[in-house]
Parts: C-alpha cells; structure tokens; sequence
C-alpha cells in the first residue's frame, strides 16, 4: 500500500519548510490493515498560523489546533494537519477544557485513546509505536495508552467507541479495559446523543453489528444507549419462539446484517419487538403480545428522538415497526388490501418492510426467510403498485366536488373523497372521471348522517391492512 500523492505533498512541504510531519491515528492503523482510510491526518510540530503559511488555501476553525488543508483533489479533497498538542481538564467528559502545544511528538500521542490508534507513520513509512498498538494489532487486541480510568475520564465517548472498534475490526477488548468500562459506564450519561448516536449507528452497520449489541450489554452501555432493550433479556415468548424477546431481537439483526439490509432495516429489526415485555399476558405458549407492534412504534419513536436521529429517519423506521405485523395469506387477503398496505407503509418503504419481516421469521428460528406466501405478496405488490393508494390520486378532488354539488369549502368534502377512495381502492378500474362525478352526484343527495356513516366505514376498511381482527387471526401462527 502507498501514501496517496495528495498526502505526501503536505508531507513534503512542511518538511522543507523545516517541520516535523507524520502522519498519525486512525489512518496508520488502518494502513498497516492494508484498508484505505477514510480521511488522512497529520500531526506536526509547526503551529496553525506557521501551518497556514505553508498552506493558503486552508481554514482554522477550532480551537484545537487543527488546520484544514485544500488538495484541489476529487480523492482527497482535504487533509486535516494538527499541531503537536496536550489536553487538559475534561469537565464534560468529551471535550478538553485547555489544550496546550506539546514539546513533541511523543507527549502527542500520549493522550491518544487505544494502542492501536497511537501509531504515527513519516514519508519513509516507517512506524513509531510507542505502546505496542503495532503488536496489539497483530493480536487484535483493543487497549487504552496508559490508564484507562484515565482515558475514559478524559472522554467518556472512548468506551463506545472502545466496543465500535472491536466491533468493526473483530477484536476484542482487553481485560483491563474492559473492566473500566464497566466500572466507569455512567460516565455515558454526560456525552451528548448526537455523539452516542453516531457510535451506535457505526455498530449497527459493521458485519458484527449484533457482537456489537452483545458488547454493550455486556459491558454496561447499552442502558445508556438502548436501555429499552434490556427490558427484552429473559422475557419468554410462546411457541412459535426459540428465543427469548432480546435473542430474537439480536438474531432478526445478524440476519438484516448478513443480507446487507440498509439502515432503517437493520434499526426496525431490532426494534420490532421491543414492547413485547410491555405488553406481555401469561406465560410459556400460551403467551401473547397483543399491540406490541403498537406500543412498540411509540417506543421507537421515543428512542429515534432521544438519539436525536432526523424526523425522516425516525418516520420511516417507526412505520416499519408499526407495520412489520401485516396479516397475509394467500387466497385470504384481497388486492384491496395489499393497496391499503402500500397507503399506509408508503411505496417506497415496501421493500423494506418485507425485509424487516423476512429478519423478523429467521430471528424466529424459522428456516425459511421467504416463503411462498411472502413471495406471492411481492408479486401482488408489484401488481397492484400502480393503483390509487390515495385521495389524490384520484381522478377527481375538492374543486370538482365543489363545482357539482355547488357547496362550500367544509367536512363533506373530506367525507366524500374517503368514500370514493375506499371504491376505488376496491375495483381501480373505477377511478375515472365519469363514474367518479356521478358517484359524487348520489353522494351528494345522502343525509349528512348518511354520509358521515359511509365515511366512517372507508376509513375502517382503509384501516384494516395491519391485522385482521377477529377470532382466526388469534388462532393463527403469527410470523412475529
């Protein structure tokens, strides 16, 4: 593996301009791994103002001797060079109260998180490893640099980031350390959201996510994480279940994993079930979880918003929870009611929402991912995906309805559509001008109780897609 050109001319310059320059961190790591680092730094012992110099075209913002340099390259757009520094006071347990210059290099890596991210690299490639991170590497071992009460004191994100890396590289974290971050874990609780969301994220979409869910638990982290999970551990499920409610959790997201299920599928798959101990009546197989589907959007609705993930990404995740429960069988459920499925979960997420379903079954300890029946709800899907799913995909709207029954802006206007809506979702073929305004001609002549009385049932026939209510749904193996 080479040092990218863009590198190395940072590398160049500062030296001949009588700096000491190494490239530093992350990125040495992972060039002795043989990976392509996501971004390049370098630590130098040249200050932010001597750096700019050197470099015109770059920004100092910060308050941490970081300088941003411009490479005028597509690859490498930009290299972050920061001065030999020390830090201390971590009053926030995230940020360094004083940053200092450091005298070199030595006391710059000192204060770095683990062994293996303590490595610095010059122009030569050679390695300086004052804590054995190389040796670590080789025995994938995750380890702090000097005390680790010390470095999770100054930084109380490092014991997730601590579990990230073990994570993503598959190593594990040495004895030591790991019992400071058991002991120390409720220093989680002053580390911003926005920041142990980005470490969460960076678990859940790593080959190892569930090792990784595993970790947290084990260490003490996850109840200042997902604490909501921890009320899965032990709660029994009935017989359609291997699993208790948490193994089921983490075995539905191995396998969103192992298939290289996005994001929102990976989130919606652990937390399908997570109101099951909620909503729990009786014990062993006769068990049941009626709403936990329900109550399980809201709590990861409260969980997204907690983690401060962004309303889309807590919209789409949520209704895959919601909806991850949908009732269907072959023969049993009519084209009808596949188009109010797609209404309501949204066209786009339908994919997803079946993939939730196949990680849901295999979390189950069932064989099979995809059934026949789950294959023939595709095909309906894709069937029907082209019809109406809404009232403004009708061939009509308001102001039509306004201009024939030459009434006002009001309630019956809603009415009106719901009901030709719910028609229309029922035979597609009827969603044409003409039969429409004559619909709306008769719909015009009915009593306001009439018509409020038909509005009510298209809303409860367009609200029937999630389950079917009645005594055989309850007899039925449900694939939960």
């Amino acid at each position: 593996m080479t040092i990218p050109k863009e590198v190395k001319l940072v590398l160049q310059k500062l030296s001949e301009a009588g700096f000491e320059a190494y490239i530093v961190g992350g990125c040495v790591r992972d060039f002795i791994l043989d990976k392509i680092p996501n971004d390049w730094d370098i630590t130098t012992n040249a200050k932010p103002e001597e750096i700019q110099k050197i470099f015109p075209d770059s920004f100092y913002e910060n308050k941490f001797l970081t300088v941003t340099v411009k490479t005028d390259s597509e690859k490498i757009p930009e290299v972050e060079i920061t001065t030999y520094r020390t830090e201390q006071g971590y009053s926030d347990k995230r940020h360094p109260d004083q940053v200092n210059y450091a005298k070199n290099l030595n006391e710059d890596l000192s204060r770095r998180d683990f062994t293996i991210n303590a490595l610095a690299m010059g122009q030569d490639k050679k390695i300086i490893d004052l804590f054995d991170g190389e040796k670590d590497l080789k025995n994938k071992i995750i380890r702090t640099v000097g005390t680790s009460e010390e470095r999770f004191s100054e930084d109380a994100l490092r014991m997730l980031r601590a579990v990230r890396f073990a994570t993503t590289l598959g190593f594990t974290i040495e004895e030591k350390t790991a019992n400071a971050i058991k002991e120390n874990s409720l220093w989680l609780e002053a580390v911003s959201q926005e920041r142990i969301r980005d470490e969460f994220v960076k678990i859940i979409m790593c080959q190892n996510a569930s090792r990784g869910i595993e970790l947290l638990k084990e260490l003490g982290l996850l109840k200042y994480v997902v604490p909501e999970l921890l009320e899965n551990v032990g709660i029994g499920q009935n017989k359609h279940h291997k699993f208790d409610c948490y193994e089921h959790a983490v075995k539905a997201l191995e396998y969103a994993v192992k298939k290289d299920f996005n994001l929102y599928v990976r989130l919606a798959s652990l937390f399908h079930d997570i109101a099951k101990p909620r909503v729990k009546v009786g014990e062993g197989e006769s068990s049941t979880f009626y709403n936990h589907e329900i109550v399980g959007a809201k709590v990861t609705f409260q969980i997204l918003n907690r983690l401060k993930f962004s309303k889309k990404d807590v919209e789409k995740i949520t209704k895959l929870v919601r909806y991850h429960l949908f009732y269907y069988n072959v023969d049993e459920v009519s084209e009808s009611s596949v188009r109010r499925l797609i209404r309501q979960v949204g066209q786009d997420s339908m994919e997803e929402l079946l993939q939730v379903r196949q990680a849901d079954r295999i979390g189950s300890g069932v064989p099979k991912a995809e059934p026949y029946k789950l294959r023939h709800l595709k095909y309906l899907i894709e069937k029907v995906s082209k019809d109406p799913i809404s009232a403004k995909m009708l061939k009509v709207n308001g102001e039509i309805i306004m201009g024939i029954l030459k009434i006002k802006p009001g309630p019956k206007i809603g009415q009106i559509l719901d009901v030709l809506l719910g028609i229309v979702l029922d035979d597609p073929k009827k969603n044409s001008t003409e039969f429409l305004e004559k619909e709306i001609e008769k719909l015009g002549k009915l009593s306001e109780l009439e018509l409020q009385n038909l509005a009510k049932k298209a809303d409860i026939e367009i609200g029937e897609v999630e389950s079917k209510e009645d005594n055989m749904v309850k007899a039925k193996y449900w694939v939960t």
